[in-house]
């Protein structure tokens, strides 16, 4: 089991519940990312949490395969997709390191509120840019934590302790992550953040 499985396991009734903590720009990423959509796209969603998101983009897309570490949130990903008869969203237990995806492969990868608790980001990253052919998506959205809210870091001990952080919670700039970004070959379509303490949403496309 993935080192933060167990915790993300525990909150998973609850983060099912918990509202959008800001719908407009939720809203506003949702149609963001339609807009690059196409009836035949292929997409891969990791760190799919219960799978809102996801379930919200199948109408408009062939298949999306939406993987999440922890188990009780794919469980409870399964039960809305058969609740709302949606059959083109495959979700499955997977860290992104155990995936088995052919290089150019995919037309589109979402990775929403994960890059920032992986310890491997910039393997990631590179990774998801094997996966995309030329021209494919990368649209992520991620809490860089250094720009507003560093002075968390030294109370995450004890979060941890109390069960209110999982073990890996990574600290950097919108810049810094932007710019591992384009090291890894990516171009910039679009960068948007409602505040420095929100997460900054981003397309990022492969070079043709």
């Amino acid at each position: 089991m993935h080192q933060d499985a167990k915790f993300w396991n525990r909150v998973a009734k609850r983060y099912a519940k918990s509202p959008v903590a800001d719908q407009v720009s939720y809203e506003h990423k949702l149609e963001v990312t339609r807009g690059h959509f196409t009836p035949e796209m292929k997409v891969l969603e990791i760190g799919c949490g219960t799978g809102t998101t996801a379930l919200l983009h199948a109408p408009h897309v062939k298949h999306i395969r939406a993987t999440d570490i922890s188990e009780n949130m794919i469980t409870i990903a399964r039960e809305k997709a058969a609740a709302q008869d949606i059959r083109n969203v495959d979700f499955e237990v997977s860290a992104i390191d155990d995936l088995k995806i052919e290089d150019e492969s995919i037309d589109m990868v979402m990775a929403h509120s994960i890059l920032h608790l992986v310890t491997n980001r910039k393997e990631v990253i590179e990774r998801v840019f094997r996966m995309l052919p030329p021209g494919g998506l990368f649209i992520t959205s991620t809490a860089c934590l250094k720009d507003a809210l560093g002075f968390l870091k030294p109370l995450l001990p004890v979060m941890r302790l109390v069960g209110f952080a999982p073990k890996t919670v990574e600290f950097f700039t919108a810049a810094q992550l932007e710019q591992e970004f384009r090291d890894a070959g990516f171009e910039v379509d679009y960068n948007w953040r409602p505040n420095p303490k929100q997460g900054v949403f981003m397309v990022l496309r492969k070079p043709t």
